[in-house]
């Protein structure tokens, strides 16, 4: 049996995706060419776990999730910051595996694993849970359903779910995998992983320079509550479907925000040359360089380096930390 949801093609539902399909052309016809990409790419990916993880109660702030990130440890604790740390390794997955056309069990259990290992409070990493729980007020199917009830949710998303537009099957998913609750813990932020996973998978990823998870996170109460009030209409998803592509609208809408700041200002796109894109790459992956570490990966001299990194520090984009003698250049982040 193939899991068929319940809903409505609503007019408002309709207008909120003709003006995400705008805000998304705009952005996708403005940053083709920008150089802060490796930037923003950087910043949405702290944006997302610190704001997926909050919503379950991890207490660092953003600053603080940039410094897990970079490596520098918090006051908070290695479990707040483990979550943080699994969190962005599974960004860094479902990034890696965007183009795979059909999502398995390993392909969730594996996630699951990279999310919560370490950071679980019951059950075990990567499997679906054996024991019974409860979130609120709400008891998801026995555990022994979650296996067939997963089945029928990976038919769906395999083949039926194709014909819709991804802003509806994020949402879908997104709850359906809520609803069943498979794992013994971790199940918030997986859910919300497997949301993000299915834009990426469509094509719908603009560059991955957006985090709706702090759409949910600066309002948890409304988040739960349209999750219960779709329960209580019998998992009638309609209602949902339109909360959630509000918070894409807003969150794009944002992004597009953030271009308007950062453009030049006669407007013209910014283009670097070939080893400067490479430059933002490198520094997108290794958090910081020294300037003996630029030049000899990029194969310049030292004087080459210095003037390939020398206009984007000028541009805004990279920032030098330390001394003269022992500085090291990063992503400055927006």
């Amino acid at each position: 049996m193939t899991y068929r949801p319940l809903f409505t093609i609503t007019p408002s539902l309709l207008e909120i995706v003709e003006e995400i399909a705008r805000l998304r052309q705009r952005i996708q016809d403005a940053s083709v060419q920008l150089a802060w990409i490796p930037v923003f790419q950087k910043d949405s990916q702290v944006r997302n776990a610190h704001a997926s993880t909050a919503i379950e109660g991890n207490p660092l702030t953003l600053d603080e999730v940039r410094s897990v990130a970079q490596g520098v440890a918090t006051a908070a604790g290695p479990r707040s910051e483990r979550e943080i740390v699994n969190y962005l390794a599974g960004l860094n997955y479902i990034e890696q595996n965007s183009g795979l056309e059909q999502i398995a069990h390993q392909d969730i259990f594996r996630l699951h694993r990279i999310l919560s290992e370490g950071v679980m409070d019951q059950g075990e990493a990567g499997r679906y849970r054996s024991i019974g729980v409860r979130v609120g007020g709400y008891l998801p199917p026995h555990a022994s359903e979650v296996s067939g009830l997963m089945s029928e949710l990976l038919q769906w998303w395999n083949g039926p779910s194709t014909v819709l537009s991804p802003i509806i099957t994020s949402a879908i998913v997104h709850y359906r995998f809520e609803s069943i609750h498979p794992f013994a813990d971790g199940n918030g932020r997986t859910g919300r992983a497997l949301a993000l996973w299915e834009l990426y998978r469509r094509g719908f990823d603009t560059h991955r320079i957006f985090s709706v998870d702090e759409y949910y996170w600066e309002d948890r109460p409304a988040y739960y509550a349209e999750l219960t009030n779709a329960r209580e209409l019998g998992d009638d998803l309609s209602r949902w479907l339109e909360y959630s592509a509000e918070g894409l609208r807003q969150t794009l809408g944002r992004v597009w925000n953030r271009i308007q700041m950062v453009s030049p200002s006669g407007g013209e796109p910014l283009v670097l040359r070939a080893k400067q894109e490479q430059l933002l790459q490198l520094l997108a992956v290794r958090e910081s360089m020294a300037p003996s570490e630029i030049w000899e990966a990029l194969g310049v001299s030292r004087q080459g380096a210095m003037n390939l990194i020398n206009p984007l520090v000028a541009a805004g984009l990279v920032e030098k930390a330390g001394t003269k003698k022992t500085g090291r250049y990063r992503l400055r982040m927006p």
